[in-house]
């Protein structure tokens, strides 16, 4: 009994801060969710660098009716929790889906390359299931992550992620974004010109990324 007791005043203040922490950061679009009145065009679903794309480039968002839901640092799993709320419950008529730096990151721990796919496969099958278009996009090229140095080996990863990924996309007849090619400086880092630090893009990498979606979105541009 006293040892039951022990377990459970040591569990308890985890518990509370687990309750206390939005893991997902569904709080982070719930007012601009709650504030739209006619649904978005295209969501662009992802990490930083959908969110550094709607700051570097607001015009391309607002003109078209497009919607930003990246979060900075956010994993796989972090997404697929937040998919309805930021993206089926919306109703927009395509999802463009750019995911997985993060995972090859380990920024919430490590995680084979498998599960990074099925979390994103799980999201394109949401979006087909909703009557949502997923477009599915390579990950961006980076020799290695400034915040995770130890992370070794980083365009074999990146490579492999993209490969499987692609596969999916031509097996279901999903439409495949390839950033990666535009961007690669040849040995699987991201050209100079187009980011500071390696990973994230500077508004003249957006005017790339821009370039290659464009095309595929052209339906929904007004």
């Amino acid at each position: 009994m006293r040892k039951t007791a022990i377990l459970l005043a040591l569990a308890l203040p985890l518990l509370a801060a687990g309750q206390q922490r939005d893991w997902a950061n569904y709080g982070r679009y719930a007012a601009a969710n709650a504030a739209l009145t006619t649904a978005p065009a295209v969501v662009f679903m992802g990490t930083s660098i959908p969110d550094g794309w709607v700051t570097a480039h607001p015009e391309f968002f607002t003109a078209n009716n497009f919607a930003c839901r990246g979060i900075g640092g956010q994993v796989t799993s972090q997404m697929l929790c937040r998919f309805r709320a930021d993206v089926i419950d919306l109703r927009p008529k395509a999802v463009v889906i750019l995911a997985g730096t993060n995972d090859i990151a380990g920024n919430n721990g490590p995680i084979e390359c498998g599960h990074i796919v099925e979390n994103i496969v799980s999201m394109a099958e949401l979006a087909l299931a909703a009557g949502i278009r997923p477009i599915l996009c390579s990950v961006l090229p980076a020799a290695k992550y400034p915040w995770r140095p130890e992370i070794k080996s980083v365009p074999e990863k990146i490579a492999a992620l993209n490969a499987r990924l692609q596969q999916y996309a031509a097996e279901r007849g999903l439409t495949w974004v390839d950033y990666y090619s535009a961007m690669d400086a040849g040995d699987g880092s991201m050209r100079s010109e187009y980011t500071k630090d390696g990973v994230h893009p500077t508004p003249e990498g957006y005017d790339v990324m821009e370039r290659v979606v464009r095309p595929v979105l052209a339906e929904y541009l007004p």
